[in-house]
């Protein structure tokens, strides 16, 4: 009777993981469904199982966890999409102003503004994507 008690209450911490998502009742969840197992095997008594519980659920939080946390929860290597356009070279096709410009930027026509509205690039002008702003691209020329 105990083992099914543990395998219910695997299966349900590990179904609530998908409501938080930081693996704890995932390694909770696991540490339940192992007692279920060994319970059932050997049938142990209730405090045998607590302790069976409590060991296997350290070792999978302290063990198992971190390691799946940092295969699972890094952040891509390479930036990708706009983000992968800050620090670009762009070249000057029309005048840059605070309420005008157009760069090519990757062989694409990007509208563009300067990063200190006070400056303005003529066309021609070797300028830097700072960070994009919508479909803008802010730039600079640089010191």
């Amino acid at each position: 009777m105990a083992a099914i008690v543990w395998l219910v209450a695997g299966l349900l911490l590990a179904a609530a993981e998908m409501l938080t998502g930081d693996l704890t009742l995932l390694m909770l969840g696991g540490g339940a469904l192992i007692t279920a197992g060994i319970s059932f095997a050997a049938d142990t008594s209730v405090v045998g199982d607590a302790v069976i519980f409590a060991v296997v659920s350290v070792v999978l939080l302290l063990g198992v966890r971190p390691v799946l946390l940092r295969h699972f929860g890094k952040p891509p290597l390479t930036p990708t999409n706009v983000d992968a356009l800050s620090g670009k070279p762009a070249l000057v096709l029309e005048t840059v102003g605070e309420h005008s410009g157009l760069v090519k930027l990757g062989g694409e026509e990007w509208t563009a503004r300067p990063l200190d509205p006070t400056e303005e690039y003529p066309e021609g002008t070797k300028v830097y994507v700072m960070k994009i702003d919508g479909a803008t691209a802010v730039v600079w020329k640089g010191p």
